[in-house]
Formats: C-alpha cells, sequence, structure tokens
C-alpha cells in the first residue's frame, strides 16, 4: 500500500511539475502613453482598447490616431504618432475607416493612397500599402478587402453668380483590392460600381455600397450611383448589382441573411435611410426601406443602431436627433438623447455601452463622448473630425 501510494504521489508531483500556469502578456510598448483619465467602470472586461481614428481636414496632413486603454481608463491621444516618431508624414490625409483583424490594426487612409498596418498591442508600424483613394475595409480569413475610387475626382471653382463650376475631373468606375493578410500584398482587383464606399463580407460574397459622389458633379447626368455590387470571393468577379438607393454609404452584415445599407440620399429630396437585402429568400434584388433618416450608424452583433434627424435638409437648424435600431428586420426606438454640435459618428460596443463622435466645426479638435445605459458618462477632447471607431 505505501509504495502504491508513493507512486501515486510522484505521478501527481509530475503532472504539477509539467504543467504551466498561465504565463501574463507583458505590458505593450504604449503603456506609459498617458491621457485623459475617464471612467470605464461597468465596461465588457474581454475589451483592452477602443481606437479611435480622426479624419483631420483634407488637404491637412492631420489625421491621427487616439485609443482608449481600458485597463487604466486612459484616453490617449495622437497614438500612431507617438508610437512611430520616425515616420515623418504622420498617420497622412484623410483617415477613412478603422479595423481590428487579430492582433493588427487595419487602417485607410484616403487622401494618402495607403492602408496602414499597426500592432493593435502598441499602435507600432507593420506596413503601409498602398492603394489608390482608398475608401473601407472588409475581411475573410485570407484577404482585406478595400474599396477604392481609383483615382476620380471633380475640381473647380464659384463664378460670378456664387456656382460651383467643374474644371476638370475624371470618373473612373471604382475597384475593390484585395491584400493578402500574410503577405501584405496586393492580390488582384475587381471594377464595381461609382465611388464605392463602405463593404461587407457575408457567406463568400462581398457587397459593395456605390456612392456616385463624384458622378452627381458631373455633366450631363449629374446623377449619383445607387447599386450594390455583389462579389462572389472564390472567383473575386462581380455576379450582381442591385438597386437600392442614390448616394449609397454603409453596408452591414448582421451574420443571419439580412445585409444592411445606408443612404446618404441627395440632401435636398430625397432623405438619408436604412435598407434591407435579404440573401435567403432565393433573390438579392429583394430590396426593402427600413427607415428614413441615418445620419450615422453601427452594427453590433445583429443589430445596426441608428441616429437621425427629420430636419436633416434645414441646414441652419440645431437638430433635434432620435435613436432607433433594427434586428431582423424589425425597427424600434432605442433610448439615446444625443446632443451634438456636429453629431459625427456612432460606435456600438455593446447594448448598453457607445460611443458619439462630434467633429464642431471641422477644423479643430472634436469630441468623444461615452453614453452607458441610456445617459451621457463622459466627453474627452479628440482630433479633428472623429469618424472611425475599432475595438480590440
Amino acid at each position: 500500500m505505501k509504495k502504491a501510494t508513493l507512486l501515486l504521489l510522484c505521478g501527481a508531483l509530475a503532472f504539477c511539475a509539467c504543467r504551466k500556469d498561465p504565463v501574463p502578456e507583458p505590458p505593450s510598448k504604449d503603456a506609459d502613453l498617458t491621457g485623459q483619465k475617464v471612467d470605464v467602470s461597468g465596461f465588457p472586461e474581454s475589451t483592452r482598447k477602443l481606437f479611435v481614428l480622426n479624419e483631420g481636414g483634407m488637404g491637412s496632413n492631420n489625421a491621427s490616431l487616439d485609443f482608449l486603454r481600458f485597463s487604466d481608463g486612459n484616453y490617449v491621444t495622437g497614438a500612431f504618432k507617438k508610437m512611430n516618431p520616425s515616420v515623418g508624414a504622420g498617420l497622412g490625409d484623410v483617415g477613412n475607416d478603422i479595423a481590428v483583424q487579430g492582433d493588427e490594426l487595419w487602417m485607410v487612409v484616403n487622401n494618402s493612397g495607403i492602408v496602414e498596418v499597426v500592432s493593435a498591442k502598441d499602435e507600432t508600424e507593420i506596413a503601409a500599402i498602398a492603394v489608390p483613394t482608398p475608401r473601407n475595409l472588409a475581411f475573410d480569413d485570407q484577404y482585406a478587402y478595400v474599396t477604392s475610387w481609383a483615382g476620380a475626382y471633380a475640381s473647380g471653382s464659384y463664378d460670378e453668380n456664387g456656382y460651383y463650376v467643374i474644371t476638370d475631373s475624371k470618373n473612373p468606375k471604382g475597384q475593390v483590392y484585395r491584400i493578402d493578410l500574410k503577405t501584405k500584398k496586393l492580390a488582384g482587383s475587381v471594377e464595381v460600381g461609382y465611388q464605392p464606399e463602405g463593404i461587407a463580407s457575408y457567406d463568400g460574397k462581398l457587397y459593395v455600397a456605390n456612392s456616385g459622389g463624384i458622378s452627381s458633379q458631373l455633366p450631363p447626368d449629374y446623377s449619383y450611383d445607387n447599386t450594390v455590387s455583389i462579389i462572389d470571393t472564390k472567383s473575386f468577379k462581380v455576379t450582381q448589382a442591385v438597386a437600392v438607393q442614390v448616394n449609397l454609404k454603409n453596408v452591414y452584415s448582421d451574420g443571419k441573411g439580412n445585409i444592411y445599407v445606408t443612404s446618404l440620399g441627395d440632401y435636398w429630396s430625397t432623405h438619408s435611410g436604412l435598407y434591407r437585402i435579404q440573401t435567403k429568400i432565393g433573390s438579392e434584388d429583394t430590396v426593402s426601406k427600413v427607415s428614413d433618416y441615418v445620419s450615422v450608424s453601427s452594427l453590433c452583433g445583429d443589430t445596426v443602431y441608428c441616429i437621425g434627424t427629420d430636419s436633416e435638409f434645414d441646414w441652419s437648424a440645431a437638430h433635434v436627433y432620435k435613436a432607433w435600431c433594427v434586428q431582423g428586420g424589425n425597427k424600434k426606438d432605442w433610448n439615446l438623447n444625443v446632443a451634438a454640435t456636429t453629431l459625427y459618428s456612432l460606435y456600438a460596443l455593446d447594448a448598453d455601452t457607445f460611443f458619439v463622435g462630434d467633429a464642431g466645426d471641422y477644423f479643430n479638435p472634436g469630441t468623444v463622448s461615452c453614453y452607458y445605459k441610456g445617459a451621457k458618462r463622459w466627453s474627452v477632447d479628440a482630433g479633428v473630425c472623429p469618424g472611425h471607431f475599432a475595438a480590440y
């Protein structure tokens, strides 16, 4: 009995000796960066950081990256420049989209023609990938997909009667580029509609919102695009173009067969709105309108949250914003009272926690505000035009 007991004890000791205790992750290199302290109590424990991409002003080369560190409640501004002092130009000109993929943070810098990839752990640069006038990002297991205006532009000046006259323009159709996630190299492109914006990936397909923002300024048609291009990711070819509404902007997949698309409208007679494409009923031509009035929006899980105002055509008004959300095509009210000078962006971290970007006068630093369980918790100074969020 004693021998058996001794052998059992030795086996247990051997098991304990071989089992490795979890090794805590070392602090990131940005752990010493400090900023404004805010209250992060009650936030999801799984979230380490909230990144904020500030667009900056076009031609001002002042796009910037902020982050909120959840471990200590520090809101840090200008993180990219601080962590990459050797990148002389900084983040670049007009930050247009941001997304976390694994431990990497991907950022689209539109006017600089760059997709910037940095470590989500410490914001140090991994790669800078050249893409002409990139706009928005989506991912699958192998590629990052980037919408591109492919160099489209229109420029002009005001005549003696105060009318804006286009004097030079270029208006090719847009492209979707794909980038290999491992090599960070371009791996092809496909033509879509005019001036593509948002993009979403679902069930082996990409859904691309075409805006026609340049087309709307050019004679003889002066017309926005109104289509969603559908791309098969295996062949990397467009299989269908679905007509939705003019001047499309964001695309969301709820993971359950519903594709939601926002329209900015024409700023004159057609209001902004949210539309639904159903992919599971045999035809992706089935488009339905969910609601008018979408100033900003955000996807969280299978729910799209929206804030808008029915006075959006009154440029002199102090707008009263209304919040609503949609799940499974069903719209319902959502309790959030937002007071913003220039409502610019929205991010839903979970069903209780929302962040709102306010651009102010568009030239000076804006603000990011946190709303928790319907009430405003705090505001901090951000960069110029805080426009895009991503959680890590």
